[in-house]
Parts: C-alpha cells; sequence; structure tokens
C-alpha cells in the first residue's frame, strides 16, 4: 500500500525530513513522486546504511627520536595499570638523525622512520599529512644548556618544523620544547618562533603543562605549541587529569628488589656522586625529577637503594609502558629517554588535538 512519507516516517519511528532525505537520494527503492508529494510502498524496507569508513588522521612526525611523543599520539599502550585508548592517528612519515633511537623507534612504533639529518630529508616528505608534530631540540634554551637561543645551531633547528608545515598544509601542528623557552632570556627567540608559525596562516596556542599534571610520575615542565589553520576551530589544552600526583615510589617501588636485567634495561650507571651535580635523590612520597639526556652522573639516586636508578625506572618516570623496550647499551638508552616527550602527556595533547581534525569518509 502506497502512503506517505509521514505515515511510512511513523511506521519507523523517523521524522518526515529524514524520510524525505532518503527518497530523494533514491534509497527508498518504491518511493516516487505523484504530483508534488512523494509516496513509498508501506512494505518498503527501511533502509541500513553502512557509514563509510573514516580515514586514519595522516601525521608527519619530525625529531621522533625513540618515539615518546609518536607513541602517545597513536596510543593503545598501558602505564601503571591504565589504558591509554587507541587514537585515530596514523604516523606515515618519521625522521631523526640518530640511528640508535631509529633503531628504537621501528621496533617500538614502525618501520616508516627514516635516518638523516632533517636538513637533506626534508625534501623527501610526502605530498600530504593532517598533522605535523615534532619535539625540536632544546640544547640551546634549556637552562641547563648555552642559552643561545634559536641562534643555537641545534634549537634554530625549529625551522624545519616550519618548513614541513609550510610545504604540507596540515590542518594543526604540535611543536614541543622545554619550558626554558618561556624565561625572559629566551624572549626574542619564543616571539619569532611564534611569529613564523603564524605567518604561515595558523591560529596558536602556547602555554606550559607540568607532567605531574597528566599522570606522568615526574616534575618535568614542557611547552606545547598547538596551531590550527585560521578559520578552523581553534585548540583547547586538556584539563589536568589527575588530582594527586603519581609518586616515585608509587612508579617503580616494585622493581625495588628485582635483579639486573639487561634485556628490560633494569641497569643503572656506577657513576660516583659528583662534586657539582648529580647529586639528587628521589623523595619516595614525591614524583621523580626530571629526567635529562645528558646523564650517567647527573641521572638521580634511588630514594631507598644504594644506587643510582635504573633506566627501566627512568622510562616509568617518563611513562613509558614496560612493553617499550631498549636495546642501545645503558649511556645512549640514557640519552634516549632523557630527550623523549612523555607518552602519558603527549596522548593528552593528541586527544584534544584529535576532535579538530576533519577527514572525508572513504
Amino acid at each position: 500500500m502506497l502512503v506517505s512519507l509521514t505515515e511510512y516516517g511513523r511506521l519507523h519511528n523517523k521524522s518526515g525530513d529524514t524520510i524525505r532525505r532518503l527518497a530523494e537520494n533514491s534509497l527508498l527503492i518504491s518511493a516516487r513522486k505523484i504530483g508534488r508529494n512523494w509516496v513509498v510502498d508501506s512494505e518498503n524496507p527501511y533502509p541500513v546504511i553502512k557509514r563509510a569508513a573514516k580515514r586514519p588522521i595522516a601525521v608527519v612526525s619530525l625529531f621522533s627520536g625513540c618515539g615518546g611523543m609518536d607513541l602517545g599520539f597513536l596510543g593503545g599502550f598501558d602505564f601503571l595499570g591504565k589504558y591509554y585508548g587507541k587514537t585515530d592517528f596514523n604516523i606515515i612519515w618519521a625522521n631523526d638523525i640518530n640511528p640508535a633511537a631509529c633503531e628504537t623507534y621501528r621496533e617500538n612504533i614502525g618501520k616508516h622512520i627514516i635516518v638523516g639529518d632533517i636538513n637533506e630529508e626534508i625534501k623527501n616528505l610526502p605530498e600530504r599529512a593532517d598533522v605535523v608534530i615534532g619535539g625540536f631540540p632544546c640544547q640551546d634554551i634549556s637552562i641547563n644548556g648555552k642559552m643561545l637561543g634559536i641562534n643555537g645551531k641545534r634549537s634554530g633547528l625549529y625551522a624545519a618544523i616550519v618548513e614541513a608545515v609550510r610545504k604540507l598544509a596540515p590542518q594543526a601542528f604540535v611543536a614541543e620544547n622545554v619550558g626554558g623557552l618561556l624565561l625572559k632570556q629566551n624572549k626574542e627567540s619564543f616571539n619569532k618562533i611564534l611569529a613564523d608559525f603564524s605567518s604561515l596562516g595558523y591560529e596558536i596556542n602556547c602555554r606550559p603543562y607540568r607532567a605531574e599534571e597528566y599522570g606522568v610520575p615526574q616534575t618535568r615542565e614542557r611547552v606545547f605549541i598547538v596551531g590550527t589553520r585560521l578559520g578552523k576551530p581553534g585548540f583547547t589544552p586538556p584539563q589536568a587529569s589527575v588530582v594527586e600526583p603519581i609518586t616515585a615510589e608509587q612508579a617503580i617501588g616494585d622493581l625495588e628488589s628485582a635483579p639486573k636485567d639487561k634485556d628490560f634495561s633494569h641497569i643503572w650507571s656506577l657513576a660516583n656522586v659528583s662534586g657539582e651535580q648529580g647529586n639528587r635523590r628521589l623523595i619516595a612520597d614525591r614524583p621523580g625529577y626530571t629526567i635529562r639526556a645528558e646523564c650517567h652522573g647527573n641521572i638521580q639516586f634511588h630514594y631507598s637503594l644504594p644506587r643510582r636508578i635504573s633506566m627501566r625506572e627512568a622510562a616509568r618516570i617518563q611513562s613509558f609502558p614496560d612493553t617499550f623496550r631498549f636495546h642501545s647499551k645503558l649511556r645512549e638508552t640514557e640519552r634516549q629517554i632523557g630527550n623523549a616527550v612523555p607518552p602519558v602527556l603527549a596522548w593528552h595533547i593528541a586527544k584534544a588535538v584529535e576532535p579538530l581534525i576533519k577527514r572525508n569518509e572513504i
């Protein structure tokens, strides 16, 4: 029996407008117009519409290191009993100059990383990307460095991220650096960085984040510069995720009685106490201190044991899951862990960026 679209809608608990759209798009086989009015056979089954899968969000990663930020953007890992869900990001191209870090990345993140100087490899970028991410080197900006700002050879490499954004015109980018970027003595460098990104047509959100407020058992402050295309929704920083920071003992207490294990990176530096630095000892009921890349004699001592913390303990303090494997020797592993963006902090940034990206259905 032929009925109006409104009547057909009542039979299937749908609005008349919804049924009209189905009819106009030829999704109701029996629907036709009689004069100016649509009619449809009441026995016509309501169509089952399969939504096309959304394509993954394509990400290009620069200065990837061993993969801390990239792991955070991918998600799908456990840390201290909490699961950080998989995201829709897909890293299609990554680069770092350190072969050992790239080897760690390949084992834990993916084979797509390219070893080489970004100034050479930038010509090999893919044709498109939705997002560009990167933690540009911070040695010339860090308070532990020479404070040369972007005039320093290494921190000036932020320009590679600017160039990647210019070439790829992504919907968003995320650049990470040390909290020292906001110091008064780095004001000129900071303003130049923001001006360079802004000139490409992006709304910039720049602020410091304290890692311990996001479930990382470490007092580490980092600056994230997030850019979104002008005219698109702006970035809203993620809210702190924990009320009480995770303490050092909560993070690594179960490893106190564990024997040395090279495969698990539970090995530690035997460097003696230095007269000038490297004398810090973890405090059991507080988060760990910032894990540094140039460790050895600087890496902190265990809160109760007569030794420095192990590389696995340092990785825990950086929020790497225990499934993440480092196969370099001790000094190189220290460097990779200390240079990394804490994956858990990166995950929170990624989850705030994810809803801003518009994807065509395929």
